[in-house]
C-alpha cells in the first residue's frame, strides 16, 4: 500500500512539473533566430571589424600634414650683425594616384570583411538551428519517458489491486512495480538532458535559457531537392566562395597600391624670411624681406627592392589557389549533404508507413489481454520497451532528418528554414 502511495505522489509531482513547463515563456523557433541575431556575444563582437574597415576608408582618403617651419639665426659675434627670422610651409604632394589607390584598397577590404561577417552569420544561425533541434529532441524524448512512466505506473497500481484480488501473483505485482521505478528514473536521465540542452542554447543567446519553453514541429524539415541545383546554388551564394573572391579583388589592390608607392612624391615649400638691419661699420646693410620657394625630389634608391611588391603579388597567387581549394569543396560538400538528408528522409518513410502505429497497437493489445489473465507481465514489459525504442528512434531521426537540412543549407549558401 504504501508502494502505491509512493508511485501516486511521484505521478502528481511530475503531472506539476508539466504544467509548470506549459507555463514558460513560449520560445520559438524564429523568435529564438531575432535573439541570437540581437543578442550573441561573438556576433556583436565581429561588427565592429565593419565599423574598423569603414573607418579606414576615411582614415585612407586623408591628405598628407603640411609642416609648419620657424627659425632665427644672429648673423655674427656681435650685435651690429643684425638677425635672420623666417618662417615656412611645406607639403608633400603624392604622385602616382597614391590617395585614390588607398581608397580604393580599404573599400576592397571593406567589402571582404561585409562578406565575412555574413559567412560568420550563416554558420551562426545553421549552429544555433542544430543546438535548437537537439533542445526539441530532448523534450521530445522527455515526454516519451513521462508517457511509458505513466502507462507503467497506472499498470503496477492495478496489478497491486489485482494481487490483492488473488488475481495474479506476487511477483508479478512486484515486476510492474519495479519497472515503474526503472522508468523513473530513465525520466530524470531524460529531465538531465534537456536542461544541458536548453543550457548550450544560452550560448548563442549571451543569456539564460533554461525558463524558456521551446516548441516546434519537426514534420517541417521535408524538401524536394535537386543535386545539380543545389551546387549552382551554391556557387553563386555561398558567402565564403564569395568572400574568397573578394579578397582576390582585395591582393590585386595592394599589389596596386604597392606600385603607386614606388613613384615619387614632390615636395613643396614656401617661405618667408626676414633680415634686420646690420649698423657694423665693414658690411652695413638695411632690413631684407626674402620669399622662398622651393621643391624636393625624392630618391628612390628603395625602389630597387621591390619585397613588399613581391608580397603582395604572393598573396594574390594565395588568394587565387584558395579560392579554387573552396569551390572544388563546395561540389563534394553539397552531394555529402545532400545524400544525408536523402537517407533520413528514407528512413522516416519508415515510420510513416504504419512503424509505430503497429508497434502500439501490439503493446494495447498485449496490455489488454494480460489484463485477461491470457498474457504475462514480461510480454507487457517486452511490449512497453519495444514501443519507447521504437519512438525514442522516430524522434531521433526526425531530429537527424532536421540537422540533415540545416546542414545541407548551410552547404548550400539558402536559407528557409523555420518550424
Amino acid at each position: 500500500m504504501k508502494s502505491n502511495i509512493i508511485f501516486i505522489i511521484v505521478g502528481c509531482v511530475l503531472l506539476n512539473s508539466s504544467v509548470y513547463a506549459q507555463e514558460k515563456e513560449v520560445f520559438s523557433f524564429a523568435s529564438f533566430l531575432n535573439e541570437v541575431k540581437e543578442k550573441n556575444l561573438s556576433y556583436a563582437a565581429q561588427k565592429y571589424n565593419i565599423s574598423m574597415a569603414e573607418a579606414s576608408i576615411l582614415s585612407a582618403g586623408i591628405f598628407p600634414d603640411p609642416q609648419l617651419e620657424m627659425e632665427t639665426s644672429n648673423n655674427g659675434v656681435s650685435r651690429n650683425m643684425g638677425y635672420t627670422m623666417g618662417t615656412s610651409l611645406s607639403w608633400t604632394l603624392e604622385l602616382g594616384q597614391k590617395r585614390k589607390t588607398r581608397i580604393e584598397t580599404a573599400k576592397n577590404q571593406a567589402e571582404y570583411t561585409k562578406l565575412q561577417l555574413q559567412d560568420f552569420l550563416r554558420n551562426l544561425l545553421a549552429d544555433a538551428a542544430l543546438g535548437y533541434i537537439e533542445a526539441l529532441k530532448s523534450k521530445s524524448l522527455l515526454e516519451v519517458q513521462k508517457d511509458s512512466y505513466q502507462s507503467m505506473l497506472q499498470l503496477a497500481k492495478s496489478d497491486s489491486i489485482r494481487y490483492l484480488l488473488g488475481d495474479i501473483s506476487l511477483v508479478a505485482s512486484k515486476q510492474s512495480k519495479l519497472e515503474a521505478s526503472s522508468l523513473l528514473n530513465d525520466i530524470y536521465a531524460a529531465e538531465s538532458a534537456q536542461q544541458q540542452s536548453l543550457s548550450a542554447l544560452s550560448i548563442f543567446l549571451g543569456g539564460d535559457a533554461a525558463e524558456k519553453n521551446i516548441k516546434g514541429d519537426f514534420n517541417s524539415f521535408n524538401r524536394d531537392f535537386n543535386s545539380e541545383d543545389l551546387i549552382s546554388q551554391a556557387v553563386n551564394s555561398r558567402t565564403d566562395l564569395l568572400a574568397s573572391r573578394q579578397n582576390i579583388n582585395t591582393a590585386v589592390s595592394r599589389i596596386n597600391l604597392e606600385k603607386a608607392n614606388r613613384k615619387i612624391d614632390l615636395g613643396i615649400s614656401l617661405g618667408i624670411e626676414h633680415n634686420t638691419t646690420a649698423t657694423n661699420e665693414t658690411a652695413p646693410s638695411p632690413a631684407v624681406n626674402a620669399v622662398k620657394l622651393g621643391a624636393s625630389i625624392p630618391l628612390k634608391f628603395s625602389n630597387r627592392r621591390n619585397a613588399d611588391l613581391k608580397i603582395a603579388e604572393m598573396s594574390r597567387s594565395q588568394a587565387e589557389i584558395e579560392y579554387k581549394e573552396i569551390e572544388n569543396s563546395i561540389h563534394t560538400e553539397v552531394i555529402q549533404a545532400f545524400q544525408q538528408y536523402q537517407a533520413t528522409q528514407k528512413q522516416l518513410k519508415q515510420f510513416n508507413n504504419g512503424m509505430l502505429a503497429e508497434a502500439q497497437s501490439i503493446l494495447k493489445g498485449i496490455i489488454y489481454s494480460y489484463k485477461r489473465g491470457e498474457s504475462s507481465i514480461l510480454e507487457v514489459l517486452n511490449a512497453q520497451r519495444t514501443y519507447n525504442e521504437m519512438k525514442q528512434n522516430y524522434f531521433q531521426i526526425l531530429a537527424d532528418n532536421a540537422a540533415a537540412l540545416v546542414e545541407l543549407e548551410r552547404k548550400t549558401g539558402i536559407w528557409d528554414i523555420d518550424f
